[in-house]
């Protein structure tokens, strides 16, 4: 029986889903190399009907972060895996590659060449639309940066190749950068879009897509939908054409690149006196990825003694030395901490493999590191920051409204807290950085109206366009969102890891100087204002039948809201897709399926299914006041029992909506 006939009796048998069968049949149609179809004959001869609805039951989406998925299927066929490659190959930026399959996995859910082709077809076709529009009549010009993830160089080069064939104009690294400078170049060459090749902190199998536009920022409306909508235009068989490189127009970016970025992010650095006056030691790992480019030398020229974690300094996709390449993570900075431990350091930092993100552990009164969730890192870089800011003049000491600290709904209140205490505005924009990027890009663009078109944003000293925002605008003061993403200034519009290790650098040489710990630091601030502990629960559910239990709970929600958990009512259902929300700004947020819940105690928790994983988040914050700075310890204590029975009773209520 034929690879087809079987199909459509797997179709007819309900092995198949009905999309399944359909995104197979133009797979198979579509002229495709001869793996891309063995894969497929594999599969179906070996019955593994699970793994085809997983792998071609949809098509790669944007979602928050862009399109990721995996590159390496759960069962990898002899077409994909290839002939073995020597123990301790690389690729051509230096990357081990040992136990990557020669070809990224067949399929329409999974990235591999022909998914990442339509994308870029597709951005292709949007951007000189876009700019034929606006009556430009230039060549689309890109730049393209990815980490150091199985397939992340070839997908690169793929890119610009099929850029420059389209006509437009390519640029690349040498090798592996982070996202963030991603971000920056965008805006510094001038460029109409750009790509990051990477999964961030996903698993080894994970490769990813990220799109930003000419701001230097992720895709957001409309350009996010008039992309998909351009990438879905381009039928499979048109990505042929493209499989073969040729880097012949593709320009590489070279140290002047590197440079540019590194003086800008330097600048995250308020007060770089202090370090010559601490001597900060700081145990770092980049867990195998890009940090190592940027924030070493950021934190080598401001003055800090760096000790790198040697065991995962090398760029290697498998990352070997860890469960989860992600600093959120206690296990990932295992290594750093032992460093730390027996190299007497102050501060670990981590960042996670396209450096976007950055997790810390500090030394407590007792001398034992100690771990940071990512809420309280950017509490206490919120208040540290807008002091610091208000002691050189940039901000006035009353604070201003004209001044804004943006973050997301679901990063902690108590970032809301100190930033009211210090009189500046506090932005909450859906989950993901992108939204925080949308709003200091309308704020850049008020800026622009007032001064008019003869007005260079970019080339405007940061202190003189920080007046000029506050005297016509908004002036962006500091940016994060509770997974360990952090942003100082709008020279970049994503996350920035590198920056902020420099920042946190500062301000533990800081509290150092001040004879203090981190942790008791933060002891202040709950002792001000509170205090705060948050909860996050993942609820995982993969492939095609997890995508329809991760509906289900979020439909159950809008159709029939929680009305209370163990005894506490519910007093407040936001629904954000279908209710009118207003940020402080008075603009009304895009609908989305996001729903936060209120309770009758005052604390609340959010609900929202992972734009980038096959999850369903569930974020839960919980406040009480000190009385006393003595009290602190047992009110901690309480918080988080409490706390632990709520979350408790949030994960039973989810799963029976998933099972429906």
């Amino acid at each position: 029986m034929s690879t087809a006939a079987q199909l459509q009796a797997a179709a007819q048998a309900g092995k198949l889903l009905p999309a399944t069968l359909e995104n197979l049949s133009a797979w198979l149609a579509a002229g495709l190399p001869a793996w891309a179809g063995a894969s497929v004959d594999e599969l179906v001869a070996q019955g593994e009907w699970g793994e085809l609805n997983d792998r071609f039951f949809r098509y790669l989406e944007f979602g928050t972060g862009g399109m990721r998925g995996r590159t390496i299927g759960v069962v990898v066929t002899s077409a994909e895996r290839g002939p073995p490659e020597p123990q301790g190959a690389l690729d051509g930026f230096g990357a081990l590659t040992a136990g990557a399959p020669a070809h990224a996995a067949a399929g329409c859910n999974v990235l591999n060449d022909f998914t990442l082709l339509r994308a870029v077809i597709g951005l292709f076709n949007y951007t000189q639309k876009y700019l034929a529009a606006s009556g430009r009549t230039v060549a689309p010009r890109l730049v393209i940066a990815h980490d150091v993830r199985h397939f992340s160089r070839h997908f690169c080069e793929l890119a610009a190749s099929a850029w420059t064939r389209l006509g437009g104009v390519a640029f690349i690294f040498d090798g592996p950068r982070s996202t963030p400078q991603l971000s920056f170049s965008v805006r510094w060459l001038k460029a109409h879009c750009g790509i990051v090749i990477t999964a961030s902190h996903n698993p080894p199998h994970d490769n990813g897509f990220k799109a930003y536009f000419d701001d230097g920022a992720q895709v957001v409306p409309p350009h996010d939908t008039g992309i998909v909508a351009a990438v879905n235009a381009v039928p499979l068989g048109a990505t042929v054409p493209f499989l073969e490189k040729n880097l012949a127009h593709v320009v590489t970016l070279g140290r002047p690149a590197d440079d540019a970025y590194l003086a800008v992010a330097a600048t995250a650095a308020l007060a770089p006196e202090v370090f010559r006056a601490t001597k900060l030691r700081v145990a770092f790992t980049s867990i195998h990825g890009t940090g190592g480019v940027a924030s070493v030398p950021l934190l080598l020229h401001a003055g800090c003694e760096v000790r790198e974690v040697l065991e995962q300094v090398a760029f290697d996709g498998r990352f070997p030395t860890v469960k989860s390449p992600n600093p959120e993570n206690a296990e990932a900075l295992s290594r750093a901490v032992a460093l730390a431990e027996k190299e007497s350091c102050d501060v670990v930092l981590a960042t996670d493999p396209d450096a976007d993100r950055m997790g810390v552990a500090v030394r407590n009164r007792a001398g034992k590191m100690v771990l940071l969730t990512g809420n309280q890192t950017g509490a206490l870089l919120i208040d540290y920051r807008l002091g610091k800011l208000k002691e050189l003049g940039v901000v006035p000491a009353a604070g201003s409204v004209h001044v804004a600290v943006i973050k997301t709904f679901v990063t902690s209140p108590l970032q809301d807290a100190i930033a009211r205490a210090h009189g500046v505005k506090v932005i909450n924009t859906l989950t993901g950085f992108k939204w925080i990027a949308a709003k200091i890009r309308g704020y850049e663009g008020k800026l622009r109206a007032a001064l008019g078109a003869g007005f260079d944003y970019d080339a405007t000293p940061p202190a003189e366009r920080a007046q000029l925002l506050q005297k016509h605008s908004t002036f962006f003061a500091f940016g994060d969102e509770e997974s360990y993403g952090y942003l100082p200034s709008d020279a970049v519009r994503d996350k920035d890891g590198n920056a902020a290790c420099l920042m946190f650098a500062e301000l533990c040489a800081a509290v150092k100087a001040r004879g203090l710990t981190v942790p008791e630091y933060l002891d202040e601030l709950y002792a001000r204002h509170g205090y705060f502990l948050e909860g996050v629960l993942n609820i995982y559910h993969e492939g095609a039948t997890g995508a329809a239990k991760i509906k289900r709970i979020l439909d159950t929600y809008r159709a029939a809201p929680p009305s209370a958990f163990g005894g506490i009512a519910v007093t407040q259902f936001q629904d954000f897709g279908r209710q009118d929300i207003f940020d402080a700004d008075g603009e009304k947020l895009p609908r989305q399926d996001f729903y936060i819940v209120t309770l009758a105690n005052g604390w609340s928790f959010a609900a929202r299914g992972s734009g980038t994983e096959p999850k369903m988040k569930f974020y839960v914050f919980a406040h009480a006041p000190v009385p006393a700075a003595a009290a602190l310890p047992t009110v901690k204590a309480q918080v988080k029992t409490e706390l632990d029975r709520i979350k408790s009773l949030i994960e039973s209520d989810a799963k029976l909506r998933a099972e429906g």
